[in-house]
C-alpha cells in the first residue's frame, strides 16, 4: 500500500498527519494522513460516507480540527488558521454564488471581500471570465446561467484572489459527461497557467482518473494512494466477475478446486489473476451451469477498491437506488 509520497517539506501544498474526526459516537476520519505535492492535480476519492467531504470541511476550516495536524505551504491550521484561508480558494458542492446578482457582480463583491479593488480587480475579473470561457456571459444574471456554466462562473471566483491550493467539494454535482470533461480540463489549465495546486473530492471513478494522484478513503482511513495507473497496477491481473445464485458455494468451490482468492463482492463472485483468459475454461469446468454470467475487465480504479477493501464502490446514486 502506498501511503507516503516522496515530496520534501518545501514542497508540500497540504499535510494531512494522522486527522481524527468524531461526530458524537461516531468517528469520520479515523487517522489518515497524506501529502499533496505543490501543483498537484489531487483527487480524494471515495464513495458517501467515507470521510472525504469531512476532510473537505476541515481542509477549508469549516469544521474544527479534533486531532492531528493539518499545514497548508507550511502554515499550521491549528495555530495559523487566518494564515491558512488567504492560501485558499475553495468552491463548495453546493451553488454559492448569488443568483440575483451577474457572473461579473458576483467576482466583484468576491474580490472585494479578499481585499483587491480598482483596476486590480478589474483586470484579475477579465483573466478569470477569460479562462473560463465566460466572457460573453459577465453580464447575465447567474439563475440564467445552466449547471455547467454556474460551475464555471464558481470557478472563476474561486481562483480569482489567486489562491495557492484550490478545494472543490464534488465540483461535478448535477454535470452531465460533456460537462463534466470540460471541469477537468479547466482546472488543469488554471493548474498550468497559475501554478494552483487543485485538490478535488469525488465519488465518480472516471472522473478521478483525470488527477496527478488519488487518494481512495474507506470508512475514514486511507486505503490506497498514488497515480491512478500506478494503482491500478498493483490489483496483480484482470478482475474476473461472476454472477451465480449462490456466490458463497461458488467462491469456496473455487478456492477449494482452484487455490484462487475467490471473493464474495457485491452479491457477485470476484478475482484478479494474471492470466484471466487462460484460467476461464477451468473456471466453467469447475462451476458449471452454476454460472449465469462471467465477465474479464481490465483492472480499474473500482478494481483497487475492492482489493484494498473487500467492498464494491458504490456512488452516490448507486447507494440512493439500494
Amino acid at each position: 500500500m502506498i501511503l507516503s509520497t516522496t515530496a520534501t517539506p518545501s514542497d508540500l501544498a497540504l499535510r494531512v498527519d494522522n486527522v481524527r474526526h468524531r461526530y458524537g459516537d461516531r468517528e469520520a476520519l479515523c487517522g489518515l494522513s497524506l501529502d499533496v505535492a505543490a501543483g498537484e492535480l489531487f483527487a480524494l476519492l471515495g464513495p458517501n460516507g467515507s470521510g472525504k467531504t469531512t476532510l473537505f470541511r476541515v481542509l477549508s476550516t469549516l469544521a474544527p480540527l479534533q486531532a492531528g495536524a493539518v499545514s497548508v505551504f507550511g502554515h499550521d491550521l491549528a495555530t495559523e488558521a487566518a494564515a491558512v484561508r488567504s492560501l485558499l480558494g475553495v468552491v463548495f458542492q453546493s451553488p454559492a454564488l448569488d443568483k440575483k446578482l451577474t457572473v461579473e457582480e458576483n467576482l466583484r463583491c468576491h474580490g472585494r471581500l479578499y481585499g483587491v479593488s480598482g483596476a486590480e480587480l478589474k483586470k484579475r475579473i477579465g483573466e478569470a471570465l477569460e479562462r473560463f470561457r465566460m466572457t460573453d456571459r459577465r453580464r447575465d444574471l447567474v439563475e440564467t446561467l445552466s449547471g455547467g456554466l454556474r460551475r464555471r462562473a464558481e470557478l472563476a471566483q474561486g481562483v480569482l484572489h489567486r489562491p495557492r491550493l484550490l478545494l472543490l467539494d464534488e465540483p461535478s454535482t448535477g454535470l452531465d459527461p460533456a460537462a463534466r470533461g470540460d471541469l477537468w480540463r479547466y482546472l488543469d489549465e488554471a493548474r498550468q497557467e497559475q501554478g494552483v495546486t487543485v485538490v478535488a473530492t469525488t465519488h465518480l471513478l472516471e472522473e478521478a482518473e483525470r488527477a496527478d494522484r488519488i487518494a481512495i478513503v474507506h470508512r475514514g482511513e486511507l486505503a490506497a494512494l498514488g497515480a491512478p495507473a500506478e494503482l491500478q497496477a498493483t490489483v496483480g491481473g484482470d478482475a474476473i466477475t461472476i454472477r451465480t445464485a449462490d456466490p458463497e458455494a461458488a467462491a469456496q468451490l473455487l478456492r477449494d478446486s482452484l487455490s484462487v482468492d475467490a471473493k464474495v463482492v457485491g452479491g457477485a463472485v470476484r478475482l484478479e489473476h494474471p492470466e484471466a483468459a487462460a484460467l476461464t475454461p477451468k473456471l466453467f469446468q469447475t462451476l458449471g451451469d452454476k454460472i449465469d454470467e462471467l465477465t474479464i475487465g481490465r483492472p480499474t480504479l473500482e478494481s483497487v477498491f475492492i482489493a484494498r477493501t473487500g467492498h464494491k464502490f458504490f456512488s452516490s446514486e448507486e447507494q440512493a437506488e439500494s
